[in-house]
Formats: structure tokens, C-alpha cells, sequence
């Protein structure tokens, strides 16, 4: 079984700068990829951004040229350096491991960020 633990959620500004972060914990497969989706009321859960064990990374329209999706393959942690916030990036964030070796995919809890003045 694999732990995700998010931190690092909270309220900000528009305009402002938040980083998230994940420590995943347990029996970790080496070929994974991580990553980050959000929920925001009333919406369906939507892809952030994703990163390989080889730092690949994809990322919404939405959080181009605003999100940085980076990975410690050491740690076992992922982070998300969100800038430039908007008020439509409030929702709940929640981290992600999928193995590319058999069907894991695990889910952190989730962590409130909220983009309002």
C-alpha cells in the first residue's frame, strides 16, 4: 500500500503564491508517475499537472506558465509551486501516484487552497 500525505494548502490572495506539497510513503513502485488534480465545487475532479520518474511533465491549459510541477524520486515526494494565483484555481488539490506496472493508483486526502481578496 502506498500514503499520500498533501501540506501546504491555505487561503491567498489573487495574484499571489502557494506551494504544495506530497510525501508518499509505503511500498512505492520505482515506475510511477505523480501528480496533482483538483475539485472544485460543484465541478468534476481535473488533471493539474503530472511528472515521470524521468521529470516528463504535463500540464493543464489552464496553470501553463503559472504551475511547476517538481519530484524528489529520493524523498518520494512531489511538489506544486503555484503562482500568479486566480481566483477559478480555488479548490481542493489532491496528489496522485499511478504505477505504470499493474493498476496502482492512489490518492492523497486532499488539501483546501482558496484564491480570493
Amino acid at each position: 500500500q502506498v500514503q499520500l500525505v498533501e501540506s501546504g494548502g491555505g487561503l491567498v490572495q489573487p495574484g499571489g503564491s502557494l506551494r504544495l506539497s506530497c510525501a508518499a510513503s509505503g511500498s512505492i513502485f520505482r515506475l510511477n508517475v505523480m501528480g496533482w488534480f483538483r475539485q472544485a465545487p460543484g465541478k468534476q475532479r481535473e488533471l493539474v499537472a503530472t511528472i515521470t520518474i524521468g521529470d516528463s511533465t504535463n500540464y493543464a491549459d489552464s496553470v501553463k506558465g503559472r504551475f511547476t510541477i517538481s519530484r524528489d524520486n529520493v524523498k518520494n515526494t512531489v511538489d506544486l509551486q503555484m503562482n500568479s494565483l486566480k481566483p477559478e484555481d480555488t479548490a481542493v488539490y489532491y496528489c496522485n501516484l499511478k504505477t505504470l506496472i499493474g493498476n496502482g493508483d492512489y490518492w492523497g486526502r486532499g488539501t483546501q487552497v482558496t484564491v480570493s481578496s
